[in-house]
């Protein structure tokens, strides 16, 4: 990443989807597109710090690029802390410092069937992702949540790719999204296609196990925690295939399974 991509750029709008709960809410923020040179990829990230926040918030937030083009540049968040609920507070023409694309992203084979795994605001790369792909149609998308779909920018996605959700709503549910992803794991490894996902850490480690399992050529974002995003802090370690620690921020998001240990 240059110094180029490190900029301060206009808030587009700012506003929650569908009826989120209050202190819950999910939000799509659309900020001016920053003019990356030469471009991001889906599954790349963004680090974003308001220029308004006081010095109790030192460090910027990171975020999935959800989607851009040549006027804009969409994120998908939650509230989810203080960081993210003063996020909320932002209205148009407010100015916040990006740095980005950071990381690396998801690959985006041509005759291959891809297979899309999402939990909760792991969703938000792959609106990117289906927009970029040279050949949608061999998409699939299965989506595990706990709001309702209207939350999400969902319907834009079944409209384009195939498309399954559940949502878990009761403890009972878990077992049943579990037992999808495996099937869905199982299927795709047998006719030699990629899956890529993005989630929380549970979700993840029941796909890790399952590429594990039947061999499936598989790549996974992560959502550690990070400050920096530039490799500096050491804040978003994970261990990769040989139990060593590496930084998310530098080496991933996006890492192959093989390559990855998520055991506890």
């Amino acid at each position: 990443m240059s110094a180029n991509n490190c900029r301060a750029v206009k808030v587009i709008s700012n506003k929650p989807l569908g009826l989120s709960s209050p202190g819950e809410e999910i939000v799509e923020l659309k900020l001016e597109y920053p003019e990356w040179k030469p471009g991001w990829r889906a599954g790349q990230f963004v680090m974003i710090r308001p220029v308004s926040w006081p010095l109790d918030l030192v460090w910027g937030r990171p975020f999935s690029i959800c989607n851009a083009d040549e006027t804009s540049l969409t994120i998908l968040f939650q509230v989810v802390g203080r960081g993210t609920a003063r996020l909320l507070e932002l209205k148009e023409g407010d100015e916040v410092n990006i740095w980005g694309p950071l990381g690396n992203f998801f690959s985006k084979p041509q005759n291959r069937p891809v297979l899309m795994l999402a939990g909760g605001m792991g969703l938000a790369p792959f609106c990117g992702y289906v927009d970029t792909h040279p050949q949608p149609e061999n998409l699939k998308l299965f989506f595990a949540h706990r709001p309702p779909l209207e939350n999400y920018p969902y319907k834009g996605l079944a409209g384009k790719v195939d498309v399954e959700d559940i949502r878990e709503t009761k403890p009972e549910d878990i077992p049943t999204i579990i037992a999808r992803v495996e099937e869905l794991v199982k299927e795709y490894a047998e006719k030699d296609g990629l899956i890529v996902a993005c989630g929380p850490h549970p979700f993840l480690k029941t796909i890790w196990n399952a590429a594990n399992k039947y061999g499936a050529d598989a790549e996974l974002s992560l959502e550690n925690r990070m400050a920096c995003g530039v490799g500096a802090c050491l804040g978003c370690v994970c261990k990769d295939g040989d139990d060593h620690h590496t930084q998310v921020c530098t080496t991933g998001p996006v890492f192959k399974a093989n390559n990855l240990s998520l055991e506890d």
